[in-house]
């Protein structure tokens, strides 16, 4: 795999740090990918993935949200919105490229992001999401100690994986104003489900709403014993072997 890096100008403003993994043979097609709250383009599961993907004939364009990672800006400025926002941008970056994505896949946060961003991206032909939540306000769970001072204060400093992070109030009032099930219904695209029924972060019943809620072409596969994070290589692998060969289908 040969992979570019790569910066493009976010939906802040700021400028955004991003990896074009290439396959060594003849290219089928690109998949944008979204990774998780307050994660990385380098966590190793997205790497695991897109080294799949590119060994079965597909690049991925991944990419640091703003204020995260290698990314420019404050994370405290950013919202669900803004991180929607910045798919967008990446699509309209590889668009004026050529190498407009077909496939759109998201992890966690990422993956309810997609569901979203999709609906602004008219060569995505297939839509994958990965341990996503059924809705965005989900990541509220990660710092509920701190609601009140949040709310009462305007904004609280958490600790997310051994990180410090400032949430600010009006991360929150966009996680209310998110509405997933008219953008799940309307997805008019194919969609793969990914998620584990032992997954203690975001529950599978998740899984089971989004699928409900969306029309066919569906599909879903359960991760068995997987953790959230997909921490085990063998899981982000399988995924990636997975996506590729369902992708093929759509492209």
């Amino acid at each position: 795999m040969k992979s570019k890096k790569i910066e493009f100008t976010g939906s802040l403003g700021d400028t955004l740090s991003a990896k074009l993994d290439l396959p060594d043979k003849e290219q089928k097609g690109t998949v944008l990918f979204a990774h998780c709250f307050t994660c990385s383009k380098n966590l190793r599961v997205m790497s695991n993935i897109t080294s799949i993907l590119a060994e079965l004939g597909f690049a991925t364009f991944r990419f640091d949200f703003t204020g995260l990672g290698e990314s420019d800006g404050d994370f405290a400025n950013t919202n669900f919105s803004s991180n929607v926002d910045d798919l967008v941008a990446a699509y309209k970056y590889l668009e004026a490229e050529g190498n407009a994505p077909t496939i759109l896949a998201g992890h966690s946060l990422g993956g309810a992001a997609v569901l979203q961003a999709a609906h602004h991206m008219d060569s995505v032909k297939a839509v994958a999401t990965i341990a996503a939540p059924a809705h965005p306000a989900h990541v509220r769970e990660n710092f509920s100690m701190h609601l009140d001072e949040i709310e009462e204060k305007g904004e609280a400093e958490v600790t997310l994986a051994g990180r410090k992070f400032t949430i600010k109030k009006q991360f929150l009032d966009d996680l209310k104003e998110a509405r997933m099930s008219d953008f799940i219904k309307k997805l008019d695209r194919a969609l793969m489900i990914f998620h584990s029924p032992l997954d203690n972060t975001v529950g599978i019943d998740n899984a089971s709403m989004i699928f409900n809620a969306a029309k066919h072409p569906k599909s879903f596969v359960s991760l068995d014993e997987a953790g959230h994070l997909l921490s085990d290589d063998k899981d982000s692998k399988y995924v990636g072997r997975v996506l590729a060969t369902w992708a093929e289908k759509y492209i």
